[in-house]
């Protein structure tokens, strides 16, 4: 059993090491194949995170990745907000809170398919009026 957690972890870190966001595979992970609540799954996700974060921000500040006025920018409304999310999440049930989660992945999915979608129609779209010109 202890196997599927490590295997959880791996995904997760490799997922959110890509700045993805680990939560988005290793949530259904624990709550569809091992079993722990969606508020579990959540509490752990959240604990994780934290080191994965730092190591990430250290390598992307070696790197010079980082934009610090973007951070503050991001930073200080995330702040509270979560604080309040953080304490309305106690007052949900765990099943309210898997299919919140669930509809929240289907649109994030979504809007990510639509967006590649765009991007690869308009390169496709640009490569052709390269290729071809209307002389020919």
């Amino acid at each position: 059993m202890i196997f599927w957690y490590i295997l959880a972890g791996v995904c997760g870190g490799i997922i959110g090491g890509m700045g993805m966001g680990g939560g988005t595979l290793l949530i259904p992970i624990l709550t569809l194949f091992l079993g722990i609540d969606q508020r579990s799954a959540q509490a752990i996700n959240l604990v994780a995170f934290i080191p994965m974060a730092i190591v990430v921000c250290i390598i992307n500040a070696k790197r010079k990745n980082l934009d610090c006025k973007s951070i503050l920018k991001v930073v200080i409304p995330a702040l509270p907000t979560g604080i309040l999310t953080a304490i309305a999440v106690g007052k949900i049930n765990s099943k309210t809170l898997s299919v919140l989660f669930a509809v929240f992945l289907i649109c994030l999915g979504s809007i990510m398919f639509v967006a590649s979608m765009y991007k690869c129609t308009r390169a496709y779209i640009c490569k052709c009026k390269e290729e071809y010109s209307y002389n020919d």
